[in-house]
C-alpha cells in the first residue's frame, strides 16, 4: 500500500461539462438466465483506450446450490478481465488454466489466436446462500499480437498495488497510473482502477494517458456542477484535466483507459479482430468443433458441454 500524493494538488475547479466527451447507459442483457448491464460497446462509443467490452454483473442473491453456469465459449484477438467486488467464479480454459477467484483478485486470460474458458460459481460458492457483484471487460490487443500464444495469469488482490489519500482508497488492477505499476502483462498502454471515495472527497483522474473514463458502480459522482449516479459511464475528451467528486453518500468507480489502437476492431459474439476474416476463420473453426485439432480445445475438466456458434 502507498500513499501518493499526485491525488492532492492539482485538482482543477474548472472542468467544464463539455470535457465529458459522452455519456453512456448501459443496456440490460440476457446471458443465459442472468442479466448483466453493457456499457461498452456503445452506439456512440466502441472502445476507450484498449478497453472494447464492459459488463457489470449483478448485484444479484442466490440460494444454495444455484450460481452462475458460463459454459466453455471462445475467444480470439482479446483480454478478458474479471473483477469481483461479491461472490466467486472458477476459470478454467484450454491452455489447463484452473483458477477461482475472490473480491479484490485479477483473472487475466489474453485470447490471442484462440482459448476457450468456462466461469462458474464455485463448489464451495453454492454450498450456501450468496451474492454476486462484479466487473468483466475486454481488451482489444494491438495487430503484432493477435496471433500469440494464449496465456493466463491470476494476481491476488494483495498483489495489486493500493494507493490511498485523504478520502481516496484505489486498487491498480491493470497498467500504470499516479505512479503505480500493475502486475499483469500489458500489451499496449493501459490503467484500469478500482476506486472507493469517502463522500465529498475529490479524485482527479491521471491525465498522462490519451483515452479516459469512469463507470460508477455505487453511490454518485459529480463533474462539472453535474451528478452522476450508479450504472453510468462518462468519457473525457483528451487532454483534459478532470476532477471526480463524490456525491454525499459517496462512491465507487472504475476508472479506464489508455492509449487507442491503431485501427477499429470488429467484434462478433465472442471474437475481436482487426480483420473481418480472422472472425469469420474463427466462426468456421468454432462450427467445426475439432477439439484439440484445430484452433480451439475445450477446458480439461470442463468439457461435457459448450455455447454453440450462434445462428
Amino acid at each position: 500500500m502507498s500513499w501518493n500524493p499526485a491525488l492532492i494538488p492539482g485538482c482543477p475547479d474548472e472542468t467544464g461539462v463539455d470535457a465529458i466527451e459522452t455519456l453512456i447507459i448501459p443496456r440490460a442483457r440476457d446471458i443465459g438466465g442472468f442479466e448483466v448491464k453493457r456499457a461498452l460497446p456503445a452506439p456512440r462509443r466502441r472502445m476507450v483506450g484498449p478497453f472494447v467490452f464492459f459488463d457489470q454483473a449483478g448485484p444479484a442473491e442466490f440460494l444454495t446450490g444455484q450460481g452462475i453456469d458460463i459454459r466453455p465459449h471462445p475467444h480470439i484477438g482479446l483480454g478478458t478481465v474479471t473483477y469481483l467486488y461479491q461472490g466467486d467464479f472458477h476459470h478454467r480454459d484450454s491452455i489447463g488454466s484452473d483458477q477461482i477467484i475472490h473480491p479484490g483478485a485479477l483473472n487475466w486470460m489474453v485470447a490471442g489466436k484462440g482459448v476457450t474458458h468456462s466461469e462458474r460459481t464455485s463448489r464451495q460458492g453454492r454450498s450456501g446462500p450468496h451474492s454476486l457483484f462484479g466487473i468483466q471487460t475486454w481488451i482489444a490487443l494491438p495487430e503484432d499480437r493477435e496471433d500469440m500464444e494464449p496465456v493466463f495469469e491470476h494476481h491476488g488482490k494483495d498483489a495489486l498495488p493500493e494507493i490511498e489519500s485523504e478520502g481516496i482508497k484505489a486498487r491498480l488492477i491493470l497498467g500504470t497510473a499516479y505512479g503505480q505499476t500493475a502486475p499483469a502483462t500489458m500489451f499496449s498502454e493501459t490503467f484500469y482502477l478500482d476506486v472507493v471515495l469517502e463522500p465529498g472527497a475529490r479524485m482527479p483522474l491521471p491525465d498522462d494517458h490519451e483515452d479516459r473514463g469512469i463507470y460508477v458502480t455505487r453511490g454518485s459522482v459529480l463533474i462539472a456542477g453535474q451528478e452522476f449516479e450508479a450504472g453510468r459511464m462518462m468519457v473525457f475528451r483528451p487532454g483534459d484535466k478532470i476532477t471526480v467528486t463524490a456525491g454525499v453518500q459517496g462512491a465507487r468507480i472504475m476508472a479506464l483507459g489508455g492509449a487507442t489502437l491503431n485501427g477499429p476492431r470488429y467484434i462478433w459474439w465472442n471474437f475481436v479482430a482487426s480483420s473481418r476474416e480472422k472472425i469469420e476463420a474463427a466462426k468456421q473453426e468454432w462450427r467445426q468443433g475439432r477439439w484439440g485439432k484445430g484452433l480451439f480445445d475445450l477446458p480439461v475438466d470442463d468439457r461435457y458441454e459448450f455455447v454453440p456458434l450462434p445462428d
